[in-house]
């Protein structure tokens, strides 16, 4: 067992919301680890599909269950979960991943170098497709067009990404965050809810003088399908509010300005016969409301 005394304490978060039996996997995962100085929190989402999550205080003696009573979404429920959490780190992680033997000590090894480092990521590949990557850091997010891509995404695994180095953004689903970036950036805003609020985030903690770092040699499993699935009408009112959010809080007025105008005579239209075409009303409708949720509220976020 490592000395624990010398080695910082981290705080493994992720949330469970109606999966129970995919969080098991998961805890299964952290049984592996070789870094044993951890603990694991996990915010039960608002569940209401039974089984009810339950886990073996003598099987895992490190973790702790935050139970809420309603869904407070991606950006709520991580956040309650650092509110709850003891370490110098947070590793914010999904359920539906599996973790690698040596993935904790890789994300640590670039703070150790780098103080000027705040976010560690590791590579992502898909668990049913575990030679093919899903993340291997970010691209510059594009300003007009309020998109971004992961580099190397779907790509086979040959080693063309296997050098560590700074990146854009860091991935929802495995990123390990310094507590003292927590304490000088804030928490997720939870105004996102669900979309773009690991970017927000990231934007947020590059522009505190933070770097976000892509550790290669850091490998994670995730279970989020290769291919991609049909957007249902909730993706699409959170991806299209949170990409309009996103540029109101990220930009300048001369930047977003022109996002203005690209999404307003590019990507309005095109979102509305697209939909109709495809005789899409309910995805049609989300569209609308995800565009118009913006005239209305305000950018400003509490946390």
């Amino acid at each position: 067992m490592n000395n624990t005394q010398e080695e910082p304490l981290v705080s493994i978060i992720t949330i469970n919301y109606n999966q129970a039996a995919v969080t098991h996997e998961f805890l299964a995962s952290t049984k592996l680890l070789v870094y044993t100085h951890f603990e694991i929190i996990i915010v039960d989402n608002g569940s209401t599909a039974t089984p009810v999550l339950e886990v073996d205080p003598l099987e895992y003696p490190a973790v702790k269950i935050i139970r809420s009573e309603r869904n407070l979404g991606f950006a709520g429920g991580n956040n309650l979960g650092m509110e709850h959490a003891a370490g110098e780190y947070c590793f914010i992680v999904n359920n539906d991943t599996e973790l690698t033997p040596l993935l904790l000590n890789h994300l640590l090894e670039p703070f150790r170098i780098n103080p000027t480092i705040g976010v560690v990521c590791p590579k992502i590949r898909f668990h049913h497709h575990p030679t093919v990557i899903q993340y291997a850091g970010f691209y510059r997010m594009n300003l007009l067009t309020g998109r971004t891509g992961a580099v190397g995404s779907r790509e086979e695994d040959l080693g063309q990404h296997n050098t560590s180095g700074y990146t854009y953004s860091a991935h929802g689903a495995a990123m390990m965050v310094k507590r003292e970036v927590i304490e000088k950036v804030g928490r997720f805003a939870e105004k996102f809810f669900l979309y773009y609020e690991e970017s927000d985030w990231s934007a947020r903690i590059l522009r505190a003088g933070y770097k976000i770092y892509y550790n290669a040699q850091g490998l994670i499993y995730h279970k989020e399908s290769i291919s991609i699935g049909k957007d249902n009408p909730v993706k699409v009112y959170y991806l299209t509010r949170n990409r309009i959010l996103y540029m109101r809080r990220n930009t300048n007025p001369a930047q977003l300005s022109l996002f203005l105008l690209f999404f307003t005579f590019v990507s309005l239209p095109k979102g509305i016969v697209r939909y109709a075409v495809k005789g899409q009303f309910a995805h049609l409708r989300s569209f609308l409301k995800g565009t118009f949720w913006n005239l209305t509220t305000s950018r400003y976020s509490a946390v």
